[in-house]
This record gives structure tokens, C-alpha cells and sequence, in this order.
């Protein structure tokens, strides 16, 4: 039978999809995967995988193989978390995936984090993606809004709230909406969902026809950072999460408006594989975030 690392090996390549993925990972060469693919095909007389040019994918034989030994490693992983852990600090490397705005939440806590657990290596990927937990190897995500998957467990983070906001020199030359129906007035910018292409509404509370703000759209946005900078330099409104826009609101780069009028908001949470036990260093990240993450901005009205 092939050895741990081969197994290993062929674990990683089957939820990434490809030999060169795999590499990476693991820090060898695709050709060193393949060989140790090859060689435990070898041993179980079995193909495991098909093969095509842009991306693998498994065998029956090989979904079956994948199944047991991706559990058999994962126990592997845990039992030798838990003997560090009884030992020594939480230590590791813990594969993170946050929204592209996720490092407005992080940052401010994560000096303190690092600070704190030294020895924990945090590989933080920031990207509007849907990302595939399970498949893509992730130890946690942090999403928002609503999700259902039993292989996930989850612990909420925190409420926001969404504000319409423009610059102080936009405001002095279009003057200020009163109501949402004057956003006919003026120039809404707006966010492009990445995962379905799909723009994001605008919510206001008793608001019931809202055509006539929406036909005021010349800039369309599928990125938050772009959004924000877009408003910022006095270009329209945008409709943003608060924490967001935070520390623009308190300097006011970015003033409010039409609170009164806007109720929606959201909540973020951290997910991570159910087949897994919460091991030290995963238990103390989601646990960190859970008591530290401030998401709440405070408006500046006009």
C-alpha cells in the first residue's frame, strides 16, 4: 500500500481537481503528485482517476477510495492536533476564506490574534466567490446572509446594517434626498452580485415603488472596494454595508442619508466542515472572531 504522503497526495488532488493544485499545496512538483497517483493506482490495481486536459476527475473505484481516505487523513490531522494541543499552544495553519471587503472585519482584530497565538499561520483568501469549503480544502469561511448545508456547522458573528451614502461635495452640488423618491434626482451606483449577476436592491422601509430611482444607474459595480472608492470621489450614492464604510463615515469622506428610511440589514457567520472536529486552532480563531468582530458603524447624519 502506498504511503500516507501518496495517499495524501491523492486526497488533495481529487478535491482540487488537478495535479498542479495539488503541487502547490503540498510544496513539491505536479510531476512528483502524479508519480505518487500512479504508484497507488499501481498498488490497488485500480484507475482512480479520469484524465483529461484541464482538469481530473474521479473513477467510481476512485470516488469510493476518496471517501474512506479523506476521512481516515482527517482523523489523522485531528489526532495529531489534539496531541500538539495537550502539549503546547494552539499551533497551525488554518486556510480562511472571508468576502473581498473581509479585511475591513479582520484587521482591526487581527494584530491582536496574531499576538496572541503566535503560532497559528492564518492563509486568509479574500474573494466574492462562492467558495466550495469541502472541495477547496478550507478549514473556515465567514459569509454572509442565509446558507443551508448539513455538511457545514456555523456560529454567528454579528448583525450589519446597509447605508446610503455620497460625498459632502456630491451632496453640495445635487443637494440632499429627502425621501427615496427623490434618488430620481440623482446618481445611483450600483453592486453587481459576482456569485449570480444579479444587482443588489436597494431596501427602504414602506418604499413601495422604487422604479423611478432605478433608472438612474450609469455605473454598475460587481466590486465593493470599487463602489465605495466610486461614492467617495463624488461620483453618486451607494448603497454599502456599514461596517464598510466605517472609518469614512467617521471622517467624513462619506456622509448618510435617508436613515430614517433604510431597516434592511444582514449578519455574518463562520462556517466550517461538519465532518471535522473543531480542532484547537480552528476553536480558538472562531471563538476570537466571535468576541472581538465589531461589524456596527456609527452614521454621521448631514
Amino acid at each position: 500500500m502506498e504511503s500516507l504522503s501518496g495517499l495524501n497526495a491523492f486526497v488533495i488532488a481529487a478535491r482540487l481537481g488537478s495535479y498542479v493544485a495539488a503541487a502547490e499545496r503540498l510544496g513539491i512538483s505536479a510531476s512528483a503528485v502524479g508519480k505518487s497517483v500512479a504508484r497507488l493506482e499501481d498498488g490497488l490495481g485500480v484507475r482512480l482517476f479520469n484524465r483529461s486536459t484541464r482538469r481530473l476527475s474521479l473513477t467510481e473505484g476512485g470516488t469510493l477510495f476518496f471517501e474512506r481516505c479523506s476521512k481516515i487523513l482527517d482523523e489523522l490531522e485531528e489526532a495529531e492536533a489534539e496531541l500538539h494541543s495537550s502539549r503546547d499552544a494552539p499551533r497551525g495553519r488554518l486556510r480562511v476564506s472571508l468576502p473581498a471587503i473581509g479585511y475591513r472585519m479582520l484587521l482591526p482584530i487581527l494584530g491582536e490574534f496574531t499576538r496572541r497565538y503566535p503560532e497559528i499561520e492564518l492563509d486568509m483568501d479574500f474573494s466574492d466567490r462562492m467558495v466550495d469549503v469541502i472541495g477547496e480544502g478550507m478549514d473556515a469561511v465567514i459569509r454572509s446572509g442565509d446558507f443551508a448545508d448539513s455538511r457545514l456547522k456555523s456560529k454567528p458573528l454579528g448583525t450589519f446594517h446597509f447605508v446610503l451614502v455620497g460625498a459632502p461635495d456630491y451632496f453640495a452640488r445635487q443637494g440632499v434626498p429627502q425621501t427615496p423618491h427623490d434618488l430620481k434626482q440623482h446618481v445611483c451606483l450600483r453592486y453587481r452580485f459576482p456569485s449570480n449577476g444579479q444587482l443588489q436592491e436597494w431596501a427602504f422601509t414602506g418604499d413601495e415603488d422604487d422604479s423611478l430611482w432605478k433608472r438612474s444607474t450609469p455605473l454598475v459595480f460587481n466590486n465593493l472596494e470599487a463602489l465605495i472608492s466610486a461614492a467617495t470621489g463624488g461620483f453618486g450614492l451607494a448603497y454599502v454595508p456599514d461596517f464598510a464604510v466605517r472609518q469614512a463615515l467617521q471622517t467624513r469622506q462619506l456622509v448618510a442619508v435617508l436613515a430614517d428610511h433604510i431597516s434592511a440589514h444582514g449578519r455574518f457567520s463562520v462556517l466550517w466542515p461538519s465532518s471535522r472536529h473543531l480542532l484547537p486552532t480552528l476553536r480558538v480563531f472562531v471563538d476570537f472572531l466571535a468576541e472581538h468582530m465589531t461589524l456596527n458603524a456609527r452614521p454621521q447624519p448631514l
